[in-house]
């Protein structure tokens, strides 16, 4: 009997939301270490992350990995942003990584 088990993508945040809910008790040492991680790295909330990386999916055309990468960075200009995706394999103008960091930072 196998198990099947579902990959999904998350942004720190989000594994974040997740870990917190296990109980620290019985946690094994990559458990803990990973909420631990994951509590001091998260720019943002779970629900804010979630909806900035659908956003910048469908209003910047980035991919899930791409959007999540961004939301875990936070880039603050378009110099850190042009950092990150230039590795991407794909030239963004500068009218695209403008609206990306108009997203990233709303509100």
């Amino acid at each position: 009997m196998s198990e099947k088990s579902e990959k999904k993508i998350l942004t720190i945040a989000e594994a974040n939301q997740i870990l917190q809910k296990i109980d620290v008790e019985k946690a094994d040492q990559i458990q803990k270490r990973t909420l631990d991680y994951a509590t001091k790295f998260a720019k943002s909330e779970a629900d804010k992350a979630k909806k900035l990386k659908k956003e910048l999916e469908t209003e910047a055309g980035l991919s899930e990995e791409e959007a999540v990468e961004l939301v875990n960075i936070a880039p603050k200009s378009i110099e850190e942003l042009r950092t990150f995706t230039s590795g991407w394999r794909k030239l963004l103008s500068t009218e695209t990584l403008e609206k990306i960091l108009k997203i990233l930072h709303s509100k």
